[in-house]
Formats: structure tokens, C-alpha cells, sequence
């Protein structure tokens, strides 16, 4: 549920002109999302270019500059950038530039209906079909024999791109309660998932104290330090883990167990990734406060015994 990324391991993935890092930074923690750190070589691409039929990708360059490849058109990218690739559009891939280029990639975890015979050694998705297994060539191995995307001059970059700083930040703090945080994945046009950068307010809480019952959600903590928070289901007091630079939470839907972050001395700084669920109902057990969030309705409940009722 809470790990942080220096203890997971990284699998090296070359392939032509292809070549960099990977580590996941959820593994089983995380159930219909995941998270991933690439670390591309300088001048090397992070992937055949691709376009998904199912998961929406978020980006976040956390480190260098590159470009964006996007259906033949180049766009540059840099640190605090987001890059939002909606399912069935645009083929894409990215390129780091000399000093190389890292970023975390978020997206769904499809489960699609394709259908698979093994003994013919073919697989199918709707009207098109593949041969499998025996002679048949890894995807990469095949992109590398087409050789690298040609790269033209760059181009004003579309909506789909957005840097921290083009962003004001919303902050709207309540008693022992706030942060500031800008909203990457509406301003670059995300439609089934979002995702927030977020600046805590020493000592305070950054959101009430709250769990999902459809929505998923991955933080990763980029900057200071402080606690997450976890109040299992029955409890009076939090479970206080601490966490830093690095630091994953995962918190899948229907658990039952509100979360919160509270900074410390200095700033907590996070990304905040999850899914829009239509049909999903946050829970604030501390005020006994349900939101309907489909249809923007919110109402209370008589708070447990074990709450003091305050938000």
C-alpha cells in the first residue's frame, strides 16, 4: 500500500533505438491503474510509437527535456510537463534530448477481449488477427528493423501538453485543512483519469480524511517530507506513516480506509493521479459526509460514536 521507489527494481529494455529504464512504482499494490518510471537513454526513444485501445496515459517528465512524437508532428517537453494521451488517438512515443529524460507514466490496466489460440498459434482483437509464438517477432524487435520516427521541426505544443507553470494554483484552506494544487489533467484534456500536482501547507492536513468507493487513486510524493495518514475502518486514530521524496501510496477503491496526507515543517509536494468513476460515492467519516459524485450531490449521515463529528 505504501512503498517508495528506491526499493523496487529497474529492468533494463533496449531494442534499436529504443532504450532506457523501467520500474514500477505499484506493482500489486495498485488494481485497475499503475504507475511506472522510465528513465530513457539521451538521444533514445521510450517506445515503439503506439496508440492505445483501451488505457489513458498521463505523463509526468520529472527530469530533462525531449520531445514528444505524436502521429509524425514533434513537440518539446520538459520537466513539469504533463502529457495526456486519450485511448484510440494519436500514435506516440517520446525521445530524450542530450541530457536524457525521465518521467512517470500512468494508465489504466486493460483487460481486453482479445481471444487467443494456442494451438494455432493466433490472436485476435475484433476484425484483425496476428500470428503468435514460433517465428513470430517481438513487437520491438520489429519496430527497431523499421528504424527511428522521423523528427521534424518542433511545434507549437498542443493542449494535450502542459507545464506546471502555465497553471495558477487553486488553494482553498480550511481549518487545519489545505493545499495548493493545479489540475494537469483537465487542463490537458484527460477525460477517464485526472491528475493534480499539490503543495501542502505545513503542519495541516491536505484534504479531509476521506476513501472511495469506485475511484482509484496513486500518490507520489516529489518533494518534503510528512505523513500519509490512514484511518482504518473503526478507528479513532490515524495510522501515521511517514514519507519523502519518493514515496508511493496506492489506494485502490472500495477499501473502506479514509487517507489524508499532513506536511511537515516544510511543504509536502505530491502527484495525485486517479480515475473518474460517474458512479462513485466519497465517504468523510470524521463529518459523517457522503458525495454522490456523479451527480454532485452531498449529504450527512449521523456520525459514528467513534468520530467527534468535526471535519
Amino acid at each position: 500500500m505504501i512503498s517508495h521507489w528506491d526499493d523496487r527494481a529497474w529492468t533494463r529494455r533496449e531494442q534499436g533505438h529504443i532504450a532506457g529504464e523501467w520500474q514500477t512504482l505499484t506493482g500489486s499494490d495498485s488494481v485497475t491503474v499503475g504507475a511506472r518510471r522510465l528513465r530513457i537513454d539521451p538521444g533514445k526513444w521510450s517506445t515503439p510509437a503506439h496508440s492505445e485501445a483501451f488505457s489513458e496515459e498521463i505523463f509526468f517528465v520529472l527530469s530533462g527535456s525531449g520531445i514528444s512524437w505524436q502521429d509524425g508532428h514533434c513537440y518539446p517537453v520538459r520537466s513539469g510537463d504533463a502529457i495526456v494521451h486519450l485511448a484510440q488517438e494519436t500514435a506516440h512515443t517520446l525521445q530524450a534530448a542530450d541530457q536524457g529524460l525521465e518521467v512517470i507514466a500512468f494508465g489504466h490496466r486493460a483487460y481486453g477481449g482479445g481471444t487467443f489460440l494456442p494451438r494455432a498459434g493466433v490472436s485476435w482483437l475484433g476484425p484483425t488477427w496476428v500470428r503468435t509464438g514460433g517465428e513470430a517477432e517481438h513487437p520491438w524487435a520489429l519496430e527497431a528493423a523499421a528504424g527511428s520516427p522521423k523528427v521534424g521541426e518542433l511545434e507549437p505544443r498542443p493542449r494535450s501538453i502542459v507545464n506546471l507553470d502555465e497553471l495558477e494554483p487553486t488553494c482553498e484552506p480550511r481549518p487545519a485543512v489545505g493545499d495548493a494544487w493545479r489540475d494537469l489533467g483537465t487542463a490537458a484534456g484527460s477525460e477517464r483519469t485526472g491528475i493534480n500536482h499539490s503543495v501542502g501547507i505545513p503542519g495541516l492536513l491536505s484534504v479531509a480524511p476521506h476513501c472511495h468507493s469506485a475511484e482509484e487513486e496513486i500518490f507520489v510524493v516529489l518533494g518534503g517530507e510528512g505523513e500519509a495518514l490512514l484511518y482504518p475502518r473503526g478507528s479513532r486514530e490515524p495510522e501515521a506513516h511517514p514519507v519523502r521524496r519518493g514515496s508511493v501510496l496506492c489506494r485502490p477503491a472500495g477499501t473502506r480506509v479514509s487517507h489524508s496526507f499532513r506536511s511537515g515543517d516544510d511543504p509536502l509536494i505530491y502527484l495525485g493521479y486517479g480515475t473518474r468513476e460517474p458512479n462513485d460515492i466519497a465517504y468523510y467519516p470524521r463529518s459523517g459526509k457522503i458525495a454522490f459524485r456523479g451527480v454532485g450531490v452531498i449529504g450527512r449521515i449521523e456520525p459514528l460514536d467513534y468520530w467527534d463529528g468535526e471535519d
